[in-house]
């Protein structure tokens, strides 16, 4: 689940097309696949997920990057976590790896808003109900539509500063603090400032699509 979800049916300007072109490309082939093995046309899994067909056009080519929302959207009706649209099946050099490693080169990235946010997921692939990332956090960055649902999520200051919010509460957290929350509070993070900041970033969520 994530706030908002009731809101008017996504439009075209919930696309970030800024975002990287990689990305794009990726869950553009992700979403084509998830779509097939569900039997579900365009204008179907449009309006399981309540955005425009236009927009899954345009996302299954590769030439607009969704939104927060709207991969929450398509999540809904796909019934996949986020990362399931970044994390191919078969990414290359991973040969020699058990399934419970997760290679620094077959990380999934996702590059979130217009000051280049980043997210790498650390978790293998088969992990559902217990993942961690880096969240790298350029001068000014903020989290966008934090996934809200229940389970929890905790964190640690590797570098800089981050400015937590969590409910009604706001607190600057500096390099070696860490945190630990319900992730069904309204939260987010952001760098206010002039330097990078990076946090380990932990989900255990009971719903699996968080």
């Amino acid at each position: 689940m994530v706030a908002g979800k009731n809101s008017p049916a996504a439009q075209p300007s919930e696309v970030a097309p800024e975002l990287a072109d990689e990305n794009a490309q990726l869950i553009g082939r992700r979403v084509r696949t998830l779509r097939g093995e569900r039997k579900l046309t365009i204008a179907e899994l449009a309006a399981k997920a309540s955005v425009s067909a236009g927009i899954i056009s345009q996302i299954e080519r590769g030439s607009a990057n969704p939104s927060i929302k709207t991969l929450q959207r398509l999540c809904d009706a796909l019934d996949v976590n986020v990362w399931k649209f970044l994390d191919e099946e078969k990414r290359g050099g991973a040969g020699d790896a058990p399934p419970f490693i997760r290679r620094r080169a077959q990380r999934p990235r996702m590059v979130v808003g217009d000051k280049g946010l980043t997210k790498e997921l650390l978790s293998p692939q088969y992990a559902d109900e217990l993942r961690f990332m880096f969240v790298t956090m350029p001068p000014g960055s903020a989290t966008e539509e934090m996934l809200i649902g229940a389970g929890q999520k905790a964190g640690y200051v590797m570098a800089g500063a981050v400015e937590l919010t969590v409910g009604e509460h706001t607190v600057l957290l500096e390099e070696g603090d860490s945190f630990q929350f319900n992730s069904d509070v309204e939260h987010g993070l952001a760098n206010r400032s002039d330097q990078e900041a990076k946090v380990l970033w932990i989900i255990s969520a009971l719903d699996v699509r968080l």
